[in-house]
């Protein structure tokens, strides 16, 4: 039985179509065949040769990642395919595996990097790892603002933290590049005691205050049109700059208070001399 569909013929001269058999006998196609017209689907999709069906899910209130992970538990568990048949999640959820496994060799290999280029700035293994141990710490203003804005995360997002990171490190090496020199044009002039130590890195410290808060100035003045703008790609531009405008809050409180007080628990035993403590010095700590 044949089924086919006939636009511009009748179905009387379909049937009297010829047809030559392997002999050579001649038949129409009525005598081998029973025509009719039925409804058929538009299109016939296809995928890497084999025929397909999509079915479209639009995921919101959480993130897409999650969303498929519970979509793909419950079909292996309540679905039975017939043989022949498979099932593939396409889509942004197939993008987002691709970036993902694309960031989880691009971001230590990134860190490698920063790490070398640190320890060729400073000679200093303990200064190199002083600057990687703060990045992860700036990052919570971005943390916390994505949550305050009910984003979850994100390709974008991670972008985002990304661009953060970077601006934290820089924030980093600038602060501890000055109160390393301050450190060492006190030495220069004989004074190795923990009160020059301290005094160095104040004096370093404060020099950091004016240009920090203009460079989060021009960032925020970048960044916040974004945050509040709308239109085709905002969505995905707010995901992005989320976390740089909550990154420049922490990230400049980190550099300013934190990298300091860190760095004179770093060089404080190299401060005091042999057989001193810094009690005898008549130093507080």
């Amino acid at each position: 039985m044949c089924a086919i569909r006939a636009s511009f013929v009748s179905l009387g001269e379909l049937e009297q179509l010829p047809i030559v058999t392997e002999r050579g006998a001649q038949i129409v196609l009525r005598d081998v065949a029973h025509i009719r017209i039925v409804d058929g689907p538009p299109m016939l999709k296809t995928e890497n040769a084999r025929l397909s069906g999509w079915i479209y899910v639009d995921v919101r209130g959480r993130d897409l990642r999650s969303a498929v992970v519970d979509m793909q538990a419950a079909v292996a568990e309540n679905v039975t395919l017939p043989p022949g048949y498979s099932i593939s999640w396409s889509g942004q959820f197939e993008y987002l595996e691709r970036a993902a496994a694309q960031l989880r060799f691009a971001v230590p290999v990134t860190v490698a990097i920063i790490f070398v280029l640190l320890y060729l700035t400073f000679r200093r293994y303990d200064e190199a790892l002083l600057i990687m141990a703060s990045v992860p710490f700036a990052l919570v203003g971005g943390i916390w603002l994505l949550y305050v804005l009910g984003h979850d995360l994100s390709v974008a997002s991670a972008v985002g933290f990304i661009a953060l990171a970077g601006v934290a490190a820089e924030f980093g090496v600038v602060m501890l590049l000055f109160v390393r020199n301050a450190w060492h044009e006190a030495t220069a002039d004989g004074r190795n005691g923990a009160t020059d130590l301290l005094d160095a890195i104040r004096h370093g410290a404060v020099l950091r205050v004016r240009p920090k808060a203009m460079t989060v100035a021009v960032i925020l003045g970048g960044l916040l049109p974004i945050m509040w703008g709308g239109g085709t790609g905002s969505e995905v531009m707010q995901r992005i700059a989320a976390p740089m405008v909550g990154g420049m809050i922490t990230a400049p409180l980190l550099s300013l208070l934190v990298i300091p007080a860190a760095y004179l628990l770093l060089r404080r035993p190299a401060a005091v001399p042999e057989g001193h403590s810094l009690k005898q010095r008549g130093v507080e700590s």
